[in-house]
């Protein structure tokens, strides 16, 4: 008997089972925060100012928010696999009996059809709908859903 026919194959990538907005992506949008925020002071009327100022507050918000949900989802690698979401309160796991469906919708954007996570959750005796686009996953959503057929929690 060979030891090695037992270990997976080498050249076979494992499943990866954590996704999340790239850092360069979130430091990008905070350099143009920054900058928006510097053109904002340096802006001489009052309507000009306000209007970048409220972009640059938002370019913020939006990298705070990606630095806080850091990693957006994952697998949890125990026995019984757990999907773990991270929102801005904290990480939430659902169990395999927790997740109802999951599924990859194209929605039109812009002219474009951008395909989107969808995964409805069982969250306290209610049902609740999580979607996740590119921005927030990091690859695409087919790639995520695959790995989520790898490891038993969609069909």
């Amino acid at each position: 008997m060979d030891p090695e026919s037992d270990s997976p194959d080498p050249l076979t990538p494992a499943p990866r089972t954590t996704w999340t907005t790239p850092v360069a992506a979130l430091v990008a949008v905070t350099i143009g925060g920054v900058v928006l925020a510097g053109a904002a002071i340096l802006a001489k009327d009052g309507p000009s100012r306000l209007l970048i100022g409220l972009a640059a507050v938002g370019l913020l918000a939006l990298a705070g928010l990606g630095f806080r949900q850091r990693p957006r989802l994952s697998i949890s690698s125990d026995a019984e696999p757990r999907l773990v979401v991270r929102t801005l309160t904290g990480p939430t796991e659902y169990t395999r009996d927790q997740i109802l469906r999951a599924r990859v919708v194209g929605y039109r954007r812009l002219g474009r059809k951008n395909p989107m996570l969808e995964i409805d959750v069982q969250h306290h005796g209610d049902e609740r709908l999580l979607i996740f686009g590119r921005w927030d996953l990091g690859t695409s959503p087919d790639d995520v859903f695959e790995s989520l057929v790898a490891h038993g929690l969609a069909r």
